[in-house]
C-alpha cells in the first residue's frame, strides 16, 4: 500500500488546499484498490533505494545529488540496478550520485523554453498536470516555489518520483497524486497551473482548458505546452486514429487558435511566447528508454512529416490569466 498520509497533514494547513481532504482520501483509496501487474514489483524495488538527505542537491540548473564522500562502487551498482527496474525513463535528466539517467526527453531543454517566458514561481503554490515523473517540478522548487502538486495516473511515473524524492531525503517541497484533472474539484488553490504535453490527449480541450482554470486563484496563470500545427486562427489537424504512432490522441490547433481557444474559456492577457520543431536530439531512445522514439515515428524519406504523413512534431507555449 502506498501512503499518502504526508499530503494530507500537508494540506490540512493550507486554507487554499484544504477542501481539497473532502474528496481526496476516497480517491486515492479507490486508486489503491485498482490493480496493476508490475507496481508491487516496483514497490519492493522501491523499498531497498536508501534513504538519507543528501550532502548537495542542485535544482536550479539541473536535477543533481551528490554526497560529499561518494557511494562505494557495490552501493552506486545496486543504485543503478534499482533505478534501472523503472525502465522506461522518459522525462529528465537526472544525476543521481554520479549516474547519469539520459531520459527519452530532454525535459531540461522544454524548461529552458518556458522558463523565461514565466511569472517568478517564488513561494508560490503551484500545480503540474500531466506531470510525468516530476522533472518539472524539482525545477520548480529550484525556482523557489513553495509547493508543487504534480497530478499523473501512471503508476510507473508515481514510483520514478518517489525513488527520486526518497534519494533527496524524503523532500516535502513536491508531491505526486495518481489522479487526472477530471477528478480534481474546483480548488481556485494554485498560483500558476502548467499544463505541458496534456492537451492533444483530452477528447474535449476546451473542457481540458475549463479545469485548469478552476485551479488557479483569481490572477493566476496558466503555462500551457502542447502539439500544434502551423495555420492561422480557424485551423485545427485532427489526425485519424494515430499520430507519430500515438493512439490517444485527438486536437492540434494552431497556436493561433490554441490563443483563441483560451480566450473563449475566458483566460485573458493570452500570448504565444514559443513555437519550435521537436528534433531528434531532444525526443529519442537512450540506454535508459529502450522503445521506439521519435526518430522511428517520422518519414524516414521526409523528416518533415510523420509516418502517416501527418506534419512533424510541433510544440508551442502559450501564457495567460485567470481574471481577477
Amino acid at each position: 500500500m502506498f501512503n499518502f498520509a504526508n499530503f494530507y497533514q500537508l494540506i490540512a494547513t493550507d486554507t487554499r488546499l484544504q477542501p481539497w481532504l473532502n474528496v481526496l482520501p476516497q480517491q486515492l483509496t479507490d486508486w489503491q484498490n485498482a490493480e496493476h501487474g508490475d507496481f508491487e514489483r516496483w514497490l519492493k524495488a522501491l523499498s531497498k533505494i536508501p534513504a538519507g538527505a543528501p550532502d548537495n542537491l542542485e535544482l536550479k540548473s539541473s536535477v543533481m545529488l551528490s554526497n560529499h564522500t561518494p557511494l562505494a562502487s557495490g552501493e552506486l551498482k545496486k543504485l543503478e540496478s534499482l533505478l534501472r527496474t523503472f525502465h522506461p525513463w522518459r522525462k529528465g535528466p537526472y544525476h543521481l550520485h554520479g549516474i547519469h539517467i539520459d531520459t527519452e526527453w530532454r525535459s531540461d531543454w522544454k524548461w529552458d523554453r518556458v522558463l523565461p517566458h514565466i511569472t517568478s514561481l517564488k513561494n508560490r503554490n503551484v500545480l503540474d498536470v500531466g506531470c510525468g515523473n516530476g522533472y518539472h517540478m524539482w525545477r520548480m522548487l529550484g525556482e523557489g516555489a513553495r509547493l508543487c502538486v504534480g497530478i499523473d495516473p501512471s503508476h510507473l511515473f508515481l514510483i520514478q518520483f518517489e525513488a527520486i524524492r526518497k534519494l533527496m531525503g524524503d523532500h516535502q517541497g513536491a508531491h505526486l497524486l495518481p489522479l487526472g484533472i477530471e477528478q480534481l474539484p474546483k480548488l481556485e488553490a494554485f498560483d500558476t497551473v502548467f499544463s505541458m504535453g496534456v492537451l492533444y490527449h483530452r477528447r474535449s480541450p476546451l473542457d481540458h482548458l475549463m479545469q485548469l482554470k478552476d485551479q488557479l486563484v483569481p490572477g493566476g496563470e496558466l503555462v500551457l505546452e502542447t502539439l500544434v500545427i502551423e495555420g492561422d486562427e480557424t485551423s485545427v489537424l485532427v489526425p485519424f486514429k494515430r499520430y507519430a504512432q500515438m493512439r490517444n490522441v485527438y486536437f492540434f490547433p494552431s497556436a493561433k487558435a490554441l490563443k483563441v481557444w483560451l480566450e473563449q474559456v475566458g483566460f485573458e492577457c493570452v500570448s504565444i511566447v514559443d513555437e519550435n520543431i521537436t528534433t531528434t536530439d531532444e525526443q529519442r531512445t537512450t540506454d535508459w528508454m529502450t522503445h521506439n522514439s521519435l526518430p522511428d515515428y517520422l518519414d524516414p524519406t521526409n523528416p518533415t512529416k510523420t509516418i502517416e504523413g501527418y506534419p512533424a512534431p510541433r510544440r508551442a507555449t502559450l501564457i495567460a490569466k485567470k481574471p481577477n
